[in-house]
């Protein structure tokens, strides 16, 4: 393996763990309805796990309200089973035709709460991206140790995948601080 790939692995890798942290976000509630809150929750469709927007018509008429119209009315009681098994914490309401969610709003000390697991979903992304950096060292000192690259080449590759690291670990901070602003929002 050569130093670019694994340069572009570990860039890759950061990517998606930064990835996987803004859905953590996008799912966390902020008093605000958002239809992608639902993307990660599944409903048993004829056997199979499927996500709530594939099972029907998710919308968000009101900002405290997310409206989901599945495409087949026998498929009700399935999501309301599966929304409240999740960990959204809200009880569904239909009517027949529709299920409602409505989000109440959240107090002072539940929104420090949320700011609390935003933080804390963030350390655990920078860990995870300070670990792909170490697997990376590692196998630059295998080929320095090898002999396939000169020590002037392994202290250039540790510097730029330090520079790697620190852009991931801003990008992450970034939008940890933009969800602890929504979620701080009266």
């Amino acid at each position: 393996m050569t130093v670019n790939e694994i340069m572009n692995q570990a860039k890759e890798k950061m990517g998606k763990s930064r990835e996987v942290y803004q859905r953590e976000m996008i799912a966390l509630r902020a008093g605000r309805a958002n239809p992608q809150m639902l993307d990660r929750i599944m409903v048993d469709y004829y056997g199979t796990p499927t996500p709530i927007p594939q099972v029907g018509g998710v919308s968000s008429p009101e900002a405290r309200l997310l409206l989901i119209n599945p495409w087949e009315a026998k498929m009700i009681p399935a999501i309301e089973k599966a929304i409240q098994k999740s960990d959204l914490g809200i009880n569904p309401q239909n009517d027949g035709k529709v299920i409602r969610l409505v989000f109440p709003p959240t107090n002072e000390e539940r929104r420090k709460d949320l700011t609390k697991v935003a933080r804390k979903g963030a350390e655990d992304t920078k860990v995870a991206i300070r670990s792909i950096r170490r697997d990376a060292i590692e196998q630059f000192k295998k080929l320095k140790k090898n002999s396939e690259i000169t020590e002037d080449d392994e202290r250039k590759a540790e510097e730029d995948i330090q520079k790697l690291t620190d852009k991931a670990i801003k990008e992450v901070d970034e939008v940890c601080a933009a969800k602890e602003k929504e979620i701080m929002e009266v």
